[in-house]
C-alpha cells in the first residue's frame, strides 16, 4: 500500500471525477498504473492504521494507493484539488473566489447592492455555502457521520472488492465502505461518491468495512435523506412516541424476527423469550403500524423504515424476558 504527498496529487482529480483524457493519461504514468483495469475505491471514516500503508502489494495481488484524507464527503483535500485540479471542493472554491472577485468581494458585496439583501446577502460565499449544506444533508453528515476521511484506490487482485473488504477488516480499519468494481482510472469519481455512500450506511459507532452491493437499500435510503424522514415518520409514527425501552422492545424483536428468516420459533430463542411473547411483539407493532409482517409489500415499508431507524440512533437495547 503507498501513500504521500505525490500520490494524493495525482489521485485527487481522478477521484472528484470529470478530469480530461490528458490528465488521466499523465496521473496513470505517475503512478504506474494501468489506465484500464479492475479498480475500486474505499472510503473510510476514521484515520487509515499505519499497518495499511506499507510498501509494496497485498498478498492477494491487490495495490493500494492512499490519497489522503477528505475534509468532507465532497471532496478531497489533496494538494492537487487545492491547485484547482478538478476536485468537487476545489472547483466550488475556485467558483465562490470568481464569484467574489466578479462581484466586489468574497462576501457578496456586489450582488447585495444590485440584487437586494434577500438575494445577495451572503453573496457568491452564501451560495456556495448552501452548495456544501446541501452536499452535506444528502451525504449525511447533520447526522454526524462527517468529518475527516481518508480514500484509497485499489487495482483488484483476484478476491475483488471482497477481498479489499477482508483485508482492511484484518488491519483493524473501519468504519468504511467499499465501491463498486470500475473499469478504468476515468471512472474513480463515480466509484468515491459509491464508496462514500457505502461509508454512510454503516451503523452509527461501528467500525464495520461494507460493500456498496451489499447495502443498496439502505443506500437510497441514506441519498434522500428527505425522502428517509418521511418514510420513518409514515410506517413508525405511533412506535415513535412509545418510551424509548418499550419502543426499543418491539423494535429488536422485529429484527431478531428478520434475522432469523421469518421464525418465532428461532426468534425467541435468540432473545431468551417465549414464542408467545414474540408473537405478541410482533403483532402489537403491527397494530401500531398499520402493516402486516405477511404482506410483502407492507414488510418492505417495515424493512426500509427499520434502516432508517438503524442509521440514525443507537442500536436498540436488549429484547428478553418473559
Amino acid at each position: 500500500m503507498r501513500r504521500g504527498t505525490r500520490y494524493g496529487a495525482l489521485l485527487g482529480p481522478l477521484l472528484a471525477g470529470g478530469a480530461t483524457p490528458d490528465l488521466v493519461t499523465r496521473a496513470a504514468r505517475g503512478l504506474g498504473l494501468p489506465e484500464r483495469g479492475r479498480y475500486a475505491v474505499v472510503v473510510l471514516g476514521t484515520p487509515v492504521p499505519d499497518a495499511a500503508v506499507a510498501e509494496g502489494p497485498d498478498v492477494d495481488g491487490a495495490r493500494w494507493w492512499w490519497g489522503g484524507a477528505e475534509g468532507s464527503p465532497g471532496g478531497a483535500e489533496s494538494p492537487g484539488e487545492a491547485e484547482g485540479q478538478g476536485g468537487a471542493e476545489g472547483r466550488g472554491e475556485a467558483e465562490s473566489q470568481g464569484k467574489a472577485e466578479g462581484q466586489g468581494g468574497a462576501e457578496g458585496r456586489g450582488e447585495a447592492e444590485s440584487q437586494g439583501k434577500a438575494e445577495g446577502q451572503g453573496g457568491a460565499e452564501g451560495r456556495d455555502g448552501a452548495e456544501r449544506r446541501g452536499e452535506a444533508e444528502r451525504r449525511g453528515e447533520a447526522e454526524g457521520r462527517g468529518g475527516a476521511r481518508e480514500v484509497a484506490v485499489v487495482l483488484l487482485g483476484p478476491a475483488g472488492p471482497a477481498g479489499a473488504a477482508a483485508r482492511l477488516r484484518e488491519l483493524g480499519a473501519g468504519p468504511g465502505g467499499v465501491s463498486p468494481v470500475v473499469g478504468s482510472l476515468a471512472e474513480l469519481g463515480a466509484a468515491r461518491r459509491l464508496a462514500g455512500t457505502a461509508l454512510l450506511t454503516c451503523d452509527p459507532g461501528s467500525r464495520e468495512i461494507v460493500r456498496l452491493d451489499e447495502r443498496l437499500p439502505a443506500a437510497l435510503l441514506v441519498s434522500r435523506p428527505e425522502l428517509s424522514t418521511r418514510l420513518l415518520a409514515e410506517v413508525f409514527g405511533p412506535l415513535l412516541t412509545l418510551v424509548p425501552a418499550e419502543r426499543s422492545l418491539l423494535v429488536a424483536t422485529l429484527e431478531a424476527w428478520l434475522e432469523c428468516g421469518g421464525s418465532v420459533g428461532r426468534a425467541a430463542a435468540r432473545l431468551g423469550c417465549h414464542r408467545n411473547t414474540v408473537f405478541n411483539r410482533l403483532r402489537r407493532l403491527e397494530r401500531l403500524t398499520a402493516r402486516s409482517l405477511s404482506r410483502p409489500r407492507e414488510l418492505v415499508d417495515l424493512v426500509l423504515a427499520l434502516d432508517v431507524l438503524r442509521l440514525s440512533s443507537a442500536p436498540p437495547g436488549p429484547a428478553g424476558g418473559g
